[in-house]
């Protein structure tokens, strides 16, 4: 349709077929009429009109339901594929995967936190096991967490997978158990690492032998900062190659993933002092070493925004950038991801450090796409990150520390420039073009009061402009913007009277008409009522029988003007 709210009729003919579309029209009593006379003429068994509304940002429509009529809708069974039909985990081994690993996680995340460990370690941990089986209720309720949203998805009793799973968890709990019973998990107190990897080849448990092992070492030891101390400790303990070599790795590297997953492990492991953006600038720089030195390296303000690491942070870095942990990279790379798409501030006391800090990351996490991460990805997760940007909230903060309405416009034409997306460019395009025109950026460029000569106005306005086509906006709202600014400079020099006044100085013609020629072409001055003027002021000093007299005698003067002279449409 060709307005932005139109309503459709949708009609079922008999009850268990699917919603069709039967017409469409911008007139809502003739969608009414249209419904009720298919549904008494037999020729539907149910109708419904739905008021479809255009939202401008982002070109979509959001629909409405404002009348249903007649037979309702059958409510079909949902029909479980066969692939997906019973529990997901069926025997101790499926709980070590990481997707099973992950449920567990968030199953018993209070738990865990409580006991400072990760999933991990509780399925490789005896001690642990046997103090959450102990705990009773908190395992009970874990096990419904996990039973009633599945009963849902796989059409099973929830009373049945409650039981199977309650099965489930004794086995695992009692294979744990008897495995430190039985010894499986020696300390590295009298054995070397090394040592215990190369014996453990070729045994059917090897990975969940080592991984007892290397959970064992993190026992009483609390904090994230320590326990990525001491994980350390044990990679540099690894075999140094071979088979062997990856058993103890992979073992750190599952830890290691879910380490760092926590806020609270994270913000340990880098510094409690860092803000949010911080924080993730300095995980960028822990897994993007090589990016983050040629980026600082070609743009040396980056070093300011992008905080170093250090201690255990330092040694994991290290680490991947001779391309250990890929897994781990691949990983924080995306918790990035996911925090840029979030709703939380970066910075939430400093609206333009969170603009730097953004840009920062995108230029980084630009730089990495293909390795780590996919181009859409991240161009995804700023484009929903520039959605928070062009907020009132947001540009009442970031405006507020401007003195004066230039300084508010020229951070405007900085957000306009950082923000991605389509939507989210006119949006910013539409805050900056309410500054540019108020009656207080017109006054206040008017005003002799802004410490500017009418000179430099022109010439602060005319960068201002340049910075708006510099900003990649739609060409409508470039045009309209500039126009504005272009406007607002003519009263500035209509009352200051530049041209008249450079155009009768007693100064050289050439360079009269270099200054002037400055200004048509938009250098010293937006195109406008200013720069036509100059123009025509140009032209007329041209035209002047004494300038012909004096480029006729000095050809050589009139060369430098020529590039102007084209730039101001005055050449070809």
């Amino acid at each position: 349709m060709a307005g932005p709210v139109h309503y459709e009729v949708y009609i079922r003919k008999t009850a268990p077929a699917p919603w069709t579309l039967q017409m469409a029209t911008e007139d809502r009593a003739l969608a009414f009429e249209a419904a009720e006379e298919l549904l008494a003429d037999d020729r539907a068994a149910a109708v419904r009109v739905t008021k479809e509304t255009l939202d401008p940002d982002s070109m979509e429509f959001n629909s409405v339901t404002v009348l249903t009529r007649g037979a309702p809708e059958v409510v079909r069974k949902r029909v479980v594929p066969d692939d997906q039909a019973g529990p997901r985990c069926s025997n101790p081994h499926d709980l070590y995967v990481p997707m099973a690993r992950e449920t567990i996680a968030r199953a018993l995340e209070d738990w865990l936190n409580r006991n400072g460990v990760t999933a991990f370690e509780l399925l490789h941990r005896p001690d642990l096991a046997d103090a959450l089986d102990a705990s009773g209720v908190e395992l009970q309720h874990a096990i419904q967490k996990v039973a009633i949203p599945e009963s849902q998805a796989v059409g099973q009793p929830v009373h049945d997978l409650v039981r199977h799973y309650q099965r489930l968890t004794d086995k695992t709990i009692e294979r744990l158990v008897s495995a430190g019973r039985r010894g499986q998990f020696p300390t590295l107190e009298n054995h070397s690492l090394a040592d215990l990897a190369h014996r453990l080849i070729g045994q059917t448990d090897r990975s969940f032998i080592m991984g007892g092992i290397i959970c064992g070492e993190l026992k009483g030891i609390r904090g994230g900062r320590a326990r990525l101390d001491r994980l350390m400790d044990l990679a540099e303990r690894a075999p140094m190659n071979g088979a062997a070599h990856a058993m103890v790795m992979v073992a750190i590297e599952q830890l290691l993933c879910e380490l760092l997953a926590a806020r609270t492990n994270l913000a340990d492991v880098l510094g409690p002092s860092l803000d949010q953006g911080a924080s993730m600038a300095a995980v960028v720089r822990m897994v993007a070493p090589r990016e983050v030195a040629a980026m600082t390296q070609n743009d040396p303000r980056l070093v300011l925004q992008i905080p170093a690491v250090d201690g255990p942070a330092a040694r994991l870095g290290e680490r991947m950038a001779t391309g250990q942990f890929p897994l781990l990279a691949a990983a924080l790379a995306r918790m990035v991801v996911r925090e840029l798409m979030s709703p939380r501030r970066l910075r939430p006391n400093d609206a333009t450090g969170e603009i730097g800090i953004l840009r920062a990351l995108a230029t980084i996490l630009t730089a990495t796409a293909g390795r780590l991460l996919t181009l859409d990805e991240v161009q995804s997760a700023f484009n929903e990150r520039s959605k928070g940007l062009v907020t009132a909230d947001f540009v009442a903060a970031y405006a507020d520390s401007c003195p004066t309405v230039l300084a508010e416009a020229e951070a405007l034409t900085r957000l306009c420039e950082n923000v991605t997306g389509l939507a989210n460019k006119r949006s910013a395009a539409r805050w900056l073009s309410a500054c540019v025109g108020s009656l207080r950026f017109e006054t206040e460029m008017r005003s002799p009061s802004l410490d500017l000569t009418p000179a430099q106005k022109l010439g602060v306005l005319a960068t201002l402009v340049r910075s708006v086509k510099a900003s990649s906006l739609m060409e409508r709202d470039e045009i309209d913007i500039a126009g504005t600014i272009g406007t607002v400079a003519g009263s500035v020099e209509a009352e200051a009277r530049i041209v008249i006044q450079v155009a009768r100085a007693a100064a050289p013609l050439p360079q009269k008409l270099s200054v002037l020629l400055r200004m048509a072409a938009g250098e010293t001055a937006p195109l406008g009522p200013a720069a036509d003027r100059a123009k025509a002021e140009a032209i007329k000093l041209f035209r002047a029988p004494d300038s012909r007299a004096v480029f006729s005698a000095a050809p050589e003067t009139l060369t430098p003007l020529k590039g102007l002279m084209k730039a101001a449409g005055l050449a070809a």
